[in-house]
């Protein structure tokens, strides 16, 4: 007899999303096994040596061992997140609609984005993402910056008009002069001035929402899907 369709799907439990952690961010760094022992041998010896110091007995240099062994997992697993973090830049660097991504995933609660561009051109690849926050509009283009003008330009004036007075900001991704990297686009743009409060940032990107033109019936260009990418992070 055939499953339920309204059985709910199995969520992966902890330890498998550290496993699936772990594998994702070795791809990258195959050291990463070798690290995280070394860090927790290394809280571990802290430990022992801190129980030798402080309660010389047997009892106290175990305890001071297990809040070491505890105090090193939990370093590990901060040093993975962060490598992950790193190998997930990495792997979306160079990829069509990475910068979307980012921009729709990383910004926080201070910024509203989507993944979808707002300008795009399916020939080329060349595609336009904005972004509306406390620091004002941002535009970032992805792609070849002398095919990029007339995209950028355009959505400039678009947000320029529909914005008077709130200051736009245009950042191209890349490795060029005058570029920005993918793994530096989330920082670059927290960093801005704030510009907006609450409640302008809300009316803003009402305005804006209401007169773009919707370029989600167009093709996403030719490339591996970003979202394909995203490790996996414990609860």
């Amino acid at each position: 007899m055939a499953a339920r369709s309204t059985e709910k799907e199995k969520r992966p439990g902890f330890f498998s999303q550290i496993k699936s952690l772990f594998t994702f961010t070795r791809e990258a760094f195959p050291w990463l096994g070798w690290l995280l022992i070394a860090i927790i041998v290394v809280g571990i010896g802290l430990g022992v040596v801190a129980g030798i110091l402080l309660q010389p007995s047997w009892w106290g240099i175990l305890l001071w061992s297990i809040t070491g062994l505890m105090v090193g997992a939990l370093a590990a697993m901060m040093t993975m997140t962060r490598l992950s973090t790193r190998a997930m830049y990495r792997k979306l660097d160079g990829m069509p609609g990475a910068s979307g991504h980012v921009l729709a995933n990383m910004l926080g609660r201070r910024w509203r984005a989507d993944d979808m561009p707002v300008g795009i051109n399916p020939k080329t690849q060349e595609a336009v993402y904005r972004a509306v926050g406390r620091g004002g509009i941002v535009v970032v283009g992805e792609g070849s910056r002398g095919r990029l003008t007339k995209l950028m330009r355009d959505e400039r004036m678009k947000a320029q008009r529909v914005a008077h007075g709130v200051p736009v900001h245009e950042f191209y991704v890349g490795h060029g002069d005058d570029e920005i990297p993918i793994d530096r686009l989330v920082k670059t743009v927290k960093s801005l001035p704030k510009a907006l409060d609450r409640a302008t940032m809300g009316a803003v990107v009402q305005r804006i929402e209401s007169v773009s033109q919707s370029v989600t019936s167009l093709p996403i260009p030719k490339g591996v899907d970003p979202t394909r990418v995203r490790a996996q992070r414990p609860r």
